[in-house]
């Protein structure tokens, strides 16, 4: 089986404006939107999520959810995206600022660096890193 790298990801949402600047305020993505056609005649709209700096990263997607929420405080059932930070703390601050919400408070890893969960402003769990610092 060859190794194959993840391409992109997609956050469902009640609220794109809402969603955008949450995830723009807080981790400083930018977004655009891409029009076309799931058929001949029927339109659809996208909303493109640029988070690569310096060529790391991936690029991602945003669309309106078709199905219900996640549960408040329930655990991850899906396919979760972490983002690496220079500061948690400094994040975590900015996440409840932008109307984000601590989902599981941070827990020091040991080797590895400081993680905890978090809810957007639409429900969606995501997981931010912090990577333990080598001396």
């Amino acid at each position: 089986m060859t190794k194959t790298p993840l391409a992109h990801f997609e956050i469902m949402v009640d609220d794109l404006e809402r969603a955008k600047k949450f995830y723009g305020d807080v981790f400083g993505w930018t977004f655009s939107v891409w029009k076309g056609e799931l058929a001949p005649g029927v339109p659809f709209e996208y909303t493109m999520i640029m988070t690569k700096v310096d060529g790391k990263g991936i690029d991602g997607g945003m669309m309106k959810r078709n199905a219900p929420a996640p549960a408040a405080g329930a655990s991850a059932n899906a396919f979760v995206c972490t983002m690496e930070v220079a500061d948690f703390d400094g994040v975590a601050a900015a996440i409840e600022t932008a109307g984000g919400a601590v989902q599981m408070p941070k827990q020091i890893m040991a080797g590895v660096g400081t993680l905890g969960y978090f809810t957007d402003t639409e429900g969606n769990m995501f997981g931010v890193m912090e990577p333990e610092k080598k001396v």
